[in-house]
C-alpha cells in the first residue's frame, strides 16, 4: 500500500472567486457600473468610426486619436474608482473651496483664456499642453455649493433676504460669468440650479423672478452685444437660432444640422453597421457634437439611439433610488444636481444631432470624443457612486 503524500502545492482560486473580488472592490450602485460599462463601449467605437475627418485635418493617423480617446477613459475610470472611495462629507466641507476656485478660473478664463472656435472656453495647464474648459469644474463646484446651502437652510430657505437672495447671487455670479462664452453650459448649469432650489422647497413665486431675471440678463447681453459689438459670441447665438429657423440658409451651423439629419436617416431602424458611416467624413464634429447622428447612422434607430437614451434614463432613475435611500438633505441634493446637470446635456446633445435644437457644441457625456470633458464628467459620476457606497455602508452599520 503507497503512502499519502499530501499537495503541497498551494490552491489557486477559481475564476468564480476571483471574479467576485473584482466585483467588490467596484462598490455602490451596481446597475450605474453596468451602465459605464455600456457607455464606455459605445464611446470608443463611435469615436473609432468617427474620427476619420479629424485625422484628416489634421494630417495624422486615426490610431493616434482612438489610443488618445481610450487612454482618457482609462484615465477617467480611474478618476471614478478613486472619487467613489471619498465620503462625501469631504465635498460639504470643501464647497466654499471649490466655489471660490471655479469663479476664480471663470475670471481668469475671460481675462487670458484660449480661444478656441471664437470662444474663449479654455485653460491650458502649463507645462502639459493640456486644455481644459474651466466651466466643466464650476459646473460641479456650484452644483455641490447649492446642494450644502439648502441643506443648511432648510428653516431659512422660504424667506427672501436670509434665504433665497445668498443663493441666488451665487448663482448669478458663476452663470454670468460662464455665459459670455458658453450659453448653453450657462443654460444647463441654471436649469440645473432651479430645479435643486425646488426641490429644495423654494418659493414658487421666488423661481419665476429667479427665470425672469436670467431671461432679462440674456437679453441684455444680446444688446450691448449688438450695439457696442464687443461681443462675438452674443451674435454666434442670434446667428444660430436665426440659422434654425431659417430654410434657405448656407451657414456652416445649417451644414452641420443637415449633415447630421442625413447620417440619421441613413441609419434607418438597423443601422449601416460599425465603420460603415458615409457621413462620418464630411460632417464636422462628428466625433463629438454630432457623435449621436454618427451613431444612428451605424447602428440604428433600434441598437443606436434607444440602448443611449435609455442607458440617460436608468442613470437618472437610479439617481432617484439613491436619493430616497438618503437619509440626509446634502448628499441627496447632491446626488440629483450632478446627474440632472448630465442627462440635460445628453438630451441637449442629442436634440441637436436629431435637428430639434439649435447648434450648441455640447457633447455626448462619456461617449463623445473628449480630454478632460470626460475626466469631469468621471469626477461626478464618482461622488454619485461615493454617495450610493456611503449609504451602503451606514446601513451596513445600522444592521
Amino acid at each position: 500500500m503507497r503512502p499519502y503524500t499530501p499537495n503541497l502545492k498551494p490552491r489557486t482560486p477559481n475564476r468564480t472567486y476571483q471574479m467576485r473580488s473584482v466585483l467588490q472592490m467596484f462598490k455602490g450602485d451596481r446597475v450605474i457600473w453596468v451602465l459605464l460599462v455600456l457607455l464606455t463601449v459605445y464611446s470608443g467605437v463611435a469615436v473609432a468610426s468617427s474620427v476619420a475627418s479629424l485625422a484628416y485635418r489634421d494630417g495624422g493617423d486615426v490610431t493616434i486619436h482612438i489610443i488618445r480617446h481610450i487612454a482618457f477613459l482609462a484615465v477617467g475610470w480611474g478618476i471614478i474608482y478613486i472619487v467613489h472611495l471619498i465620503p462625501y462629507r469631504f465635498y460639504s466641507i470643501s464647497a466654499t473651496i471649490l466655489l471660490l476656485a471655479s469663479v476664480g478660473l471663470l475670471i481668469f478664463t475671460l481675462a487670458k483664456g484660449m480661444v478656441l472656435n471664437d470662444a474663449a472656453r479654455w485653460i491650458k495647464i502649463p507645462g502639459t499642453g493640456v486644455t481644459f474648459q474651466t466651466s466643466d469644474f464650476a459646473k460641479i463646484a456650484l452644483v455641490i455649493f447649492v446642494a450644502r446651502f439648502l441643506s443648511r437652510n432648510q428653516t431659512e430657505i422660504q424667506d427672501f433676504k436670509r434665504g433665497f437672495l445668498p443663493v441666488l447671487l451665487v448663482i448669478g455670479v458663476v452663470c454670468g460669468l460662464i455665459l459670455p462664452e458658453n450659453f448653453s453650459t450657462a443654460f444647463i448649469l441654471f436649469t440645473t440650479c432651479l430645479v435643486l432650489l425646488y426641490i429644495g422647497r423654494v418659493k414658487v413665486k421666488y423661481l419665476l423672478g429667479l427665470v425672469g431675471s436670467g431671461v432679462l440678463l440674456v437679453v441684455v447681453f444680446l444688446l450691448i452685444g449688438r450695439i457696442t459689438g464687443a461681443s462675438t459670441r452674443a451674435e454666434t447665438w442670434q446667428n444660430r437660432i436665426e440659422h434654425y429657423f431659417s430654410k434657405d440658409d448656407t451657414s456652416e451651423a445649417h451644414f452641420q444640422s443637415t449633415k447630421a439629419k442625413i447620417a440619421i436617416a441613413n441609419g434607418g431602424m438597423f443601422g449601416k453597421f460599425a465603420g460603415h458611416s458615409t457621413q462620418r467624413r464630411s460632417l464636422p464634429q462628428a466625433y463629438s457634437d454630432f457623435i449621436f447622428a454618427i451613431v444612428i447612422e451605424e447602428y440604428g434607430f433600434i441598437f443606436g439611439a434607444l440602448p443611449l437614451i435609455f442607458i440617460y434614463l436608468i442613470l437618472l432613475y437610479r439617481a432617484g433610488v439613491i436619493v430616497r435611500r438618503c437619509d440626509r438633505t446634502f448628499p441627496a441634493f447632491m446626488t440629483i444636481g450632478l446627474m440632472i446637470g448630465l442627462v440635460m446635456q445628453a438630451m441637449v446633445n442629442m436634440g441637436v444631432s436629431s435637428g430639434l435644437l439649435p447648434v450648441t457644441g455640447q457633447p455626448l457625456p462619456w461617449v463623445s470624443r473628449g480630454g478632460t470633458s470626460i475626466l469631469f464628467t468621471a469626477l461626478a459620476l464618482g461622488i454619485i457612486l461615493g454617495i450610493s457606497r456611503s449609504l451602503e455602508e451606514e446601513a451596513k452599520v445600522e444592521t
